[in-house]
Parts: structure tokens; C-alpha cells; sequence
């Protein structure tokens, strides 16, 4: 991790804006039922999660749990029909 990032004005292409669904640490302390499993995390990761227990007074594992519950939740759902008209006041490119 030596070089340098480099950053110029050039265009960054199509960008999609993705909406943040993942919950916030504090909606992460339910209890719920569980299996166990074994997994290696980062370190910076589990350490995070300890803060945020530590200032919710819960188990960092519990939230661990529950951001994997949402995420698995988000991604469970049948996706959305995509109409492929473009919207009122927006433009066709291509």
C-alpha cells in the first residue's frame, strides 16, 4: 500500500446511486435464534462491533448476527419489475 492514489477530473462514467439498507449498530441488539457457525473476521471489524456493543450494552456477536439477518433479508426479497421507459423529464442517452 505504498503507491499513491492519484485522483483526476476526468468523467467516472454511469453511476448508479445504491440506497444504504444496511441497519444502524443500535438496531442490531435482538435476540433471535441461532446456529453456530466459525468465521474469521477482521480485526478491524470485530473491533467495531465491540465499541458499538460496549455503547449499546449488548453482545458485539448478537449485532455481527443481526447485520447478516438484514442483509440476507434485503437480498431474499424478489426484485422489483424495471420498467425500461425512461422517467418524466429525463433524457435517453445512447
Amino acid at each position: 500500500m505504498s503507491a499513491k492514489t492519484r485522483y483526476s477530473d476526468e468523467p467516472l462514467g454511469r453511476l448508479k446511486i445504491v440506497r444504504d439498507f444496511l441497519p444502524r449498530p443500535q438496531d442490531l441488539v435482538f435476540r433471535d435464534e441461532g446456529v453456530k457457525v466459525t468465521i474469521a473476521l477482521s480485526k478491524r471489524s470485530v473491533e467495531f462491533f465491540k465499541g458499538e456493543a460496549r455503547k449499546h450494552n449488548t453482545q458485539y456477536q448478537r449485532m455481527i448476527r443481526r447485520l447478516l439477518d438484514a442483509y440476507a433479508e434485503h437480498h431474499s426479497r424478489r426484485p422489483a419489475t424495471r420498467s425500461t421507459r425512461p422517467r418524466a423529464g429525463t433524457a435517453r442517452v445512447g
